[in-house]
């Protein structure tokens, strides 16, 4: 297999140490490399991007249609027709009721930092200048940016940058797996609980929003909240006059098995931060949408939000996100997310039965997450130094199943998890052929780690 060698290489990437297959087509759920090796794409990118599939033509049709008429605007200056018509999709198709303003960026991080900009913007302008403080959650991941990684709560991205992440306050996660003692819904409602006590320590005059994911993706691998937890959560920041911004980067457009991951609960949140699926990875393109009387509120103070980014509702990209999003709707894709990941999970809780490894099996629609431990009984998680979550997804690319492993799982540094994420578009005999190629190579981790 021909490598690209990382001492040799112009390009950084992420991982320094690992040499790379070069991929040169992709079709539906399938890779495949420069030595015609094909690939089940299990994870939709880097992690649930590609959530229409590879090669989809009606979207290679409108990339190219747009790029002979205009492919970028100064959005400081003119509106484009892209623009509109991909706000009127994500409005009238996807949007909770209420959230009927978008403001476009081009990414995750820049989506949920945009988010929290957006609602430190609304309570300055409305004479609430003190409330400045956003409260996440431990175990939660926001994005990459400075800003983004202070109010996140994952400890091993955090640690380099501790210094100067921006000020945030914390409260616990959302994880019955590893913390409910007794009743779930009463640990879920404990947990929200501490929110209120958080904000009263602080003061409510000091708190701007609060920041969570419906389903926490990357960093513990697809946790959803409790039944109840988010209308308590909701219900806290009514009380005390909080923004609610739900961060649905990876949960969002089809992902859970509906529109938003959100929508499992009925807890509106006042803003969304969204990514990933509303371009299925054929550009860099992400979201806010917000409240319209947020946005009344600047217009009628400020008159301007005091943000912006070069390529920020670009009309290539916005043309590319509208024709992402008809294939959503057009091809029922959440309904497949629902029946099909339905379907996956089953899969997956059967591989428990022959995998000992395996102590959880958790998620919602095609978001779905394994946690490896080491003893199942007393959920021990692996040595740090077994690196077994790695061990797994190196197992799985070269049997031709690329994965989303994840490590610190437990408490940002020790636990193993696998993120399981295929595009909307799979089949249930497509997962067939995914659970597969999966049993064999936990099986081969496992021999590796002697567990029997």
């Amino acid at each position: 297999m021909q490598l690209i060698d990382q001492e040799t290489t112009p390009v950084i990437y992420r991982d320094l140490q690992r040499p790379l297959p070069t991929i040169v087509r992709g079709e539906g759920i399938y890779l495949w490399d420069s030595t015609g090796k094909r690939y089940i794409d299990g994870a939709a990118g880097s992690s649930a991007v590609v959530n229409i599939g590879h090669g989809v033509p009606e979207v290679i049709e409108a990339m190219t249609e747009q790029a002979r008429k205009i492919a970028y605007v100064p959005t400081h200056a003119f509106s484009s027709e892209p623009i509109e018509a991909c706000a009127q999709t994500l409005v009238e198709e996807f949007a909770p009721a209420g959230l009927d303003k978008v403001w476009f960026v081009s990414g995750g991080s820049e989506a949920t930092e945009n988010a929290v900009k957006i609602a430190l913007q609304y309570q300055r302008d409305r004479g609430k200048g003190t409330k400045q403080l956003v409260i996440g959650r431990w175990q939660s991941f926001h994005g990459a940016t400075l800003a983004s990684l202070g109010y996140g709560g994952n400890a091993g991205r955090r640690k380099k940058y501790q210094g100067i992440l921006s000020t945030a306050e914390h409260i616990g996660p959302c994880f019955p797996y590893r913390h409910a003692t007794g009743d779930e819904i009463e640990y879920g409602l404990a947990q929200a609980d501490q929110l209120d006590y958080l904000i009263q320590q602080v003061g409510a005059e000091n708190v701007a929003a609060f920041i969570a994911e419906p389903v926490v993706g990357a960093t513990t691998g697809a946790v959803p909240a409790t039944t109840g937890y988010f209308e308590r959560i909701r219900e806290i920041c009514d009380r005390h006059d909080v923004l609610f911004i739900a961060d649905e980067v990876m949960s969002g457009f089809g992902r859970t098995g509906k529109k938003f991951g959100i929508d499992h609960w009925e807890a509106p949140p006042d803003l969304i931060a969204c990514a990933k699926g509303i371009s299925g990875g054929y550009t860099p393109l992400g979201a806010v949408l917000v409240r319209p009387e947020i946005v009344g509120q600047v217009r009628g103070t400020g008159g301007s939000f005091v943000i912006g980014h070069t390529a920020g509702g670009n009309p290539l990209s916005t043309a590319i996100g509208k024709a992402v999003l008809d294939y959503t709707v057009k091809h029922r894709l959440v309904d497949n997310a629902e029946i099909v990941g339905a379907y996956f999970k089953e899969k997956l809780v059967e591989l428990m039965a022959v995998h000992p490894i395996i102590g959880d099996v958790r998620g919602l629609g095609l978001m779905l997450g394994i946690e490896f431990v080491a003893d199942r009984e007393t959920k021990r998680p692996f040595p740090l130094e077994l690196q077994v979550s790695r061990r797994i997804g190196d197992a799985t690319l070269e049997r031709g199943l690329v994965s989303y492993p994840g490590q610190g799982t437990v408490d940002g540094v020790v636990g193993d998890h696998l993120l399981c994420t295929p595009p909307l578009v799979i089949t249930k005999l497509q997962i067939d052929e995914l659970i597969e190629i999966l049993d064999a190579s936990l099986h081969s981790v496992e021999r590796d780690l002697r567990v029997v």
